[in-house]
């Protein structure tokens, strides 16, 4: 018999919340995220606004916050959901050998020197010229980059920080398979505890691209919506008249842990992790394969390896962008996949109020779909006014949904083709 996987310890901290409790009571609301941004001035640019975390602190969650002043938010989000993860598992303050204790995270690119970069390469272009002179730039860059501070722009540099703050030696690893990074991370970190390489995973992901180069690269992409004039209402997925989606920030983390090393030590199981699914789409860089084959197999797979069928599932996370080829895409693959059930089970998106976090979007989703389990409560999709006919589920539009159910199904599809799909099971011992 393989090992079972229970999740005993979430974190959050996202633009809708610093905890899974808030960001839950804040999606079941219908509360959005989505202002101008404040980070830098994006008045010149295509999209001015974004989802962003505030009111953070990092002090508030580690005592010793200073040391990490060089780091990226992406690190610092992080270390705190990490923070409350482990201290929602009990995890905190178990001394002696950590060694099957392990981290997997999925990560993006962290901090960079915007500023630094573009006045340099402005300055060493001769006047009347349109290319730089590139000795001149590197030589200023050389005076002017902070070295600890560039290290940071490594995308191994959060999970390194986690396994060393909170001393968990055992198994390592990071992955940037963008959109969907941090939910192949669980899955992947639940691998590593049904195999029996670890007892315990503190799995998830952060991000933050709301930068000029993270804007500038997705409104080249033409992926990013550009509803200036109404922001709050600019992620509608599912809906006709979308037209991108919008960039978000955060970290998500759980605690995986084998069934039964949690119940030796009397931990609280919050939920088990059942299914786990992941392909390629193998198409295109920016685009889902338009029959959704790859995220077809991909659901699939998740229900083979929960021992599911289609109709088990009371609950549908899904990836849904608010992108015209994702929307439709995703929605033919749910039909697919569950048949007739397809229009009768429940399927909302948190991004329509979170916005997309990216590599941390999935672990959010997952919360959210565990709480949802919880509470007999399903999230509902906001701004979805103008139905799109080759959208036609159930997307539970604009309020929040009482419902029962034992099984949810989260989706993470991300640029590149990758697809994961995650089953979260209510505990059942």
């Amino acid at each position: 018999m393989r090992r079972r996987v229970v999740i005993t310890g979430m974190g959050v901290i996202t633009p809708l919340g610093h905890s899974p409790a808030e960001l839950f009571a804040s999606v079941v609301a219908g509360r959005t995220a989505v202002a101008p941004i404040a980070h830098f001035d994006a008045r010149t640019f295509p999209t001015t606004f974004a989802s962003q975390v505030s009111g953070f602190d990092l002090a508030k969650y580690l005592p010793d916050a200073a040391k990490f002043r060089n780091c990226g938010v992406n690190t610092k989000y992080a270390l705190a959901a990490a923070k409350q993860a482990l201290a929602d598992a009990g995890l905190l303050e178990i001394k002696g050998d950590r060694s099957r204790m392990g981290v997997y995270l999925g990560s993006g690119e962290g901090q960079e020197n915007f500023e630094a970069l573009t006045t340099s390469i402005a300055k060493a272009t001769p006047a009347g010229e349109r290319t730089a002179n590139y000795h001149a730039a590197a030589a200023l860059l050389f005076v002017r980059l902070n070295g600890p501070q560039e290290a940071e722009a490594e995308m191994y540099a959060p999970s390194g920080y986690l396994a060393d703050t909170f001393g968990l030696d055992g198994p390592f690893a990071s992955c940037q398979t963008a959109c969907a990074a941090s939910s192949q991370a669980i899955g992947e970190a639940g691998e590593m505890i049904r195999t029996g390489e670890a007892d315990v995973m503190l799995a998830g992901g952060s991000h933050s691209m709301i930068t000029p180069t993270g804007i500038t690269g997705f409104n080249r992409l033409t992926a990013l919506s550009q509803r200036n004039d109404s922001p709050a209402t600019a992620s509608r997925p599912f809906d006709l008249t979308r037209d991108g989606f919008v960039i978000g920030e955060g970290a998500g983390l759980v605690v995986l842990e084998e069934l039964e090393h949690a119940k030796a030590r009397g931990a609280t199981i919050i939920a088990e992790l059942t299914g786990y699914g992941s392909t390629a789409d193998a198409f295109r860089m920016t685009d889902p394969h338009p029959e959704g084959k790859g995220a077809i197999r991909c659901m699939a797979n998740a229900l083979a390896d929960a021992g599911l069928n289609a109709a088990d599932i009371g609950y549908i996370n899904a990836h849904g962008t608010s992108t015209q080829a994702n929307d439709a895409a995703e929605t033919a693959a749910i039909k697919a996949v569950f048949g007739a059930h397809a229009y009768k089970v429940p399927v909302s998106s948190s991004k329509s109020m979170l916005g997309h976090l990216i590599a941390a979007a999935g672990v959010a989703e997952l919360v959210i779909s565990v709480m949802a389990i919880q509470k007999g409560v399903i999230p509902p999709t906001i701004n979805l006014e103008t139905p799109d006919p080759a959208c036609d589920l159930d997307y539970v539009p604009h309020q929040a949904r009482e419902v029962r159910f034992r099984h949810a199904l989260s989706n993470s599809f991300g640029f590149g083709g990758q697809n994961i799909a995650l089953v979260a099971s209510a505990f059942k011992g």
